[in-house]
């Protein structure tokens, strides 16, 4: 069989999992767009001349969030008609821990060894207590109950009703009502424990993010209403679920969008017209409406047993003038559009309805954000084979290499606030991480997160919350609700591109769940790909470290380690110092080794059980001696950044036959050692500047086949990656190659003319074997145009039996000077630094691993982000540098013991 004629295993798939529609299926008509003018009238111009008799305003909509009252068990009836006694004020949306935490009961869990007794609080019954007041009760006369997200499980009563019990986090239940709510209203919630059990897999029982129930980096499990809750009153004519797509680039070019929506409502026939609106929403542009009569005589949906509403199908098709085209990350801007819609139902339709409240009829107006851009997955230049998807992610028709991460649930404790969301997305993108794995032990992400992906131009696999097969235990009926709810919820967002059934599956990828979850990637959405689990036809997790191999084998083992696409690996490091004192007790923190059972101990992954302490400790020795926490700390993160950057490199320089390449992770549901490249409380590591460094649009990137071995000669060959073609007329390419007394050894430089390919190998440094003494330790490669170095990283080698050699180098001098307001305009998809400080090595020798940082008491205050650290500086050479604060600000360097933090000789 030739297998490059064969079907893709995407085909295959798409084949096996038997839709029955896809949203588009009702016919399209074509309608014509009007300009919106400064004399012409826009959406709220419309809606004032609705107001005559009878007037027609928006369904208004109530929400609860704020503080509810909430209690520790007792049965229903003493709850729903008994008085309360000790009343806990909890936030809404939120935990129950939250809540215990601001009221004292409970100790911040996040410290010492506190997450272990806010456990027991997790397996208790909580009661949650809403009192609230509706204005103006007519209008509400018809309306609804939406709970947006309640972990794990819950049963509710209104006034004393039951309404019903749910289980699931992630949305639900809905209750419709009927003539239940009144001017003064209780509601009553009851939040059932968290399922007790095996700690490994419990979380099988429901449906949660599950990466908090002791497997992984904390056993706390989540438990409250944690996302929002409102009253909607229903309007006569509903508007569900409207959906944009553009079916190609050609297409997206020319502004020719598709609009997919659903009129629903209780009438069996009605009229009316339905108004649109585009505005541009991040950038400046043409503003545009639209209006098309709709008869609910066609495409007519019966109520079914689950719904009492007749539904319409609507597409529609109109173009966009001037269309502005979404991006990705440092491919371009990711330019968002806003759509409003409302549909105002004629008054032959409605003279006779109840819904009419004292002569105001209720409109239904919706509005989504969208991004025109087309997603398509291609073969690999190797060709199409029937055991593989096909990788090649295209954007627009562009090719583009994933720069991928994982992403971990925020927070354990459930603070999903957007300041939080918007600071580890920030970071995302001083990364130039451009893609991040939404992965499956976590949850289907917020709103808040999706939101600020499109605006910033990162890309997201979404995974459902499955894991090891899981798929195949969990409750069918609650897995089903949480893939069709929120593959509605997150459709629109331009930066999903792509659906994943969960993480590491390897039985069962027929299961009825897995192909109901790929029938809804088709039947909801049909505009990505879905895969049924990662790794999964082509795509590999690799966890070396954990199978007791060497430090030194395993750096030589990722440095050389190919694959289409690697998208799970690395190794853990512990946070900075500072974060490590933030949650270590002061009579632990001055404790190597560590006493087990202790706080550092209950901060590492899966509370050591499989031996970090001892496997991380030898990564730490290769570096330093690993004698003290503040040495474990720095080897740890040293490790961690040569365990990462080599493949990141390798597999950047091996595009398009390698498409990308996902680390494993980028944040931490809880503060401890870890994978992430950011620590729980938002403080970069040395590995999210090393990230920086390897995923930056241009660099001079240097390949390494080991990087321990100086009796043997090597061929590196060396690499020009320029994602964004920004290398024209002259420019060259420099690598100087430095022994331990920081003497330049060999020096090789390319002088070129012109634009050259993405990728392109440009040359290759040959090092000879020498004793160790002599042998290189540090190489630096650049880019310059004229005299500005456009691009600079720099590699460290032949260090394991020299340990320590990184900080017994010749020494030099810095100096920092007086912060200055930023003179430079950061875009939204950056880390805003508000304040540029001027760095320079005043020596005679380069400056190797320049850092700034924030030397403070207080260590709450001492996080700084740097738009650079870590960098190298010639003798002489300056550079200014961003910062987010510049309170208490310090530099030093590996050679330069400024602070003393890092010397072998205290």
């Amino acid at each position: 069989m030739n297998l490059k004629q064969a079907r893709s295993l995407d085909e295959q798939d798409r084949q096996s999992f038997a839709a029955t529609h896809t949203p588009w299926d009702a016919p399209a008509e074509k309608i014509s767009v009007q300009p919106i003018t400064a004399s012409s009238n826009n959406m709220n111009d419309l809606l004032a001349t609705y107001s005559v008799n009878p007037s027609y305003i928006k369904a208004p909509q109530q929400y609860l969030d704020g503080n509810w009252e909430m209690v520790q068990g007792g049965e229903a009836e003493q709850r729903i008609h008994q008085s309360w006694e000790s009343v806990i004020s909890v936030p809404v949306p939120g935990s129950i821990h939250q809540g215990l935490v601001q009221a004292g009961i409970l100790d911040d869990p996040s410290f010492g060894e506190h997450a272990a007794q806010a456990k027991q609080y997790s397996h208790q019954t909580w009661w949650y207590r809403c009192t609230f007041d509706i204005e103006d009760i007519a209008v509400f006369a018809s309306s609804r109950l939406i709970f947006e997200g309640v972990s794990p499980s819950c049963d509710v009563w209104l006034n004393g009703t039951r309404l019903g019990d749910h289980q699931g986090a992630f949305g639900g239940p809905i209750y419709d009502l009927g003539s239940l709510l009144q001017s003064t209203n209780t509601l009553i919630v009851q939040v059932h424990p968290a399922p007790l059990g095996n700690e490994w897999n419990i979380w099988e029982s429901t449906v949660v993010f599950n990466c908090n129930y002791g497997w992984h980096y904390v056993n706390l499990p989540a438990v409250g209403i944690w996302r929002s809750v409102r009253i909607e009153a229903i309007p006569l004519v509903q508007i569900q679920h409207p959906f944009v797509q553009v079916n190609s680039t050609a297409q997206a070019k020319r502004g020719e969008i598709d609009l997919a929506l659903t009129l629903a409502s209780q009438q069996s026939a009605y009229k009316g017209v339905l108004y649109g609106e585009i505005v541009p929403d991040n950038f400046a542009g043409q503003s545009i409406k639209f209006q098309q009569s709709i008869q609910q005589d066609s495409y007519l949906s019966e109520p079914d047993h689950v719904s009492t509403y007749y539904t319409c199908d609507v597409h529609l098709q109109l173009t966009i003038p001037d269309a502005h085209l979404w991006s990705p990350l440092d491919m371009g801007e990711p330019y968002l559009y806003r759509l409003q819609l409302i549909f105002i139902p004629d008054s032959p339709a409605i003279s006779e309805n109840s819904m009419i409240m004292h002569n105001r009829i209720l409109i239904d107006q919706q509005e989504i954000t969208f991004g025109l851009r087309y997603i398509e997955m291609k073969p690999l230049p190797s060709g199409q084979q029937a055991d593989m998807y096909n990788w090649t992610l295209t954007v627009n028709d562009r090719a583009v290499f994933i720069k991928g991460s994982g992403w971990c649930t925020l927070d354990a404790l459930m603070d999903f606030s957007r300041e939080r969301y918007d600071h580890f997305l920030s970071l995302t993108a001083q990364q130039h991480t451009n893609f991040l794995r939404a992965w499956g032990g976590g949850i289907p992400e917020t709103d808040d997160f999706y939101d600020l992906c499109d605006r910033k131009g990162i890309m997201v696999m979404q995974e459902w919350p499955t894991c090891w097969g899981s798929h195949a235990r969990q409750p069918q009926d609650a897995l089903e609700e949480t893939v069709r709810l929120n593959t509605l919820r997150l459709r629109n967002h331009a930066s999903l591109v792509m659906w994943c059934g969960g993480n590491e599956t390897s039985t069962e990828l027929d299961h009825p769940a897995i192909q109901m979850m790929g029938r809804y990637s088709i039947e909801l959405d049909n505009t990505r790909p879905f895969h049924r689990t990662d790794p999964w036809g082509g795509s590999t997790h690799d966890h070396i470290v954990w199978n007791g191999w060497t430090p030194a084998y395993s750096f030589d083992y990722y440095a050389n380690l190919g694959g289409i696409m690697l998208s799970e690996f690395g190794l853990a490091s512990a946070p900075n110092l500072e974060s490590v004192l933030r949650y270590m007790p002061a009579e632990e923190q001055q404790q190597w080794p560590p006493l087990p059972d202790k706080s550092f101990y209950h901060h590492l992954p899966a509370f050591d059980t499989r031996d970090e302490l001892r496997i991380l400790s030898e990564f730490a020795d290769a570096f330093i001696i690993c004698d003290r926490l503040e040495h474990f700390v720095i080897g740890t993160q040293l490790a961690q950044v040569t365990s990462l950057r080599h493949k990141m490199e390798s597999a950047r320089c091996h595009f398009p036959a390698e498409i990308g390449v996902v680390t494993y992770k980028l944040n931490d549901v809880y503060i401890g050692v870890s994978w992430a490249t950011i620590d729980w409380y938002g403080v970069p590591k040395m590995s999210h500047y090393f990230t920086q460094d390897a995923y930056q649009p241009l660099l001079a990137s240097v390949l390494f086949n080991k990087l321990n071995s100086p009796h043997e000669d090597q061929s590196l060959p060396v690499y020009v990656l320029d994602d964004q073609g920004v290398l024209d007329q002259s420019w060259s390419v420099g690598v100087r190659v430095y022994d331990q007394q920081l003497q330049v050894i060999q020096a090789e430089n390319w002088q070129q003319e012109g634009t050259m390919p993405s990728v392109h190998l440009i040359g290759t440094i040959e090092l000879q074997q020498a004793p160790l003494a002599e042998s290189p330790l540090l190489i630096v490669s650049e880019i310059m145009q004229g005299n500005e170095v456009k691009c600079r990283t720099f590699y460290w080698l032949n260090f394991a039996d020299r340990q320590g050699v990184l900080w017994n180098l010749p020494q030099t001098s810095l100096t920092v000077g007086q912060p200055q307001a930023s003179k430079v305009s950061l875009l939204d998809s950056s880390v805003d630094f508000p304040y540029e400080i001027e760095v320079k090595n005043t020596g005679t020798l380069p400056a190797v691993g320049v850092e700034l940082y924030n030397q403070s008491d207080d260590v709450e205050q001492s996080i700084l982000v740097a738009s650079d650290n870590f960098f190298w500086l010639d003798a002489g050479e300056s550079r200014w540098i961003g910062v987010t604060d510049h309170r208490s600000l310090h530099v030093k360097a590996w050679n330069s013991y400024t602070g003393q933090a890092y010397s072998q000789s205290q």
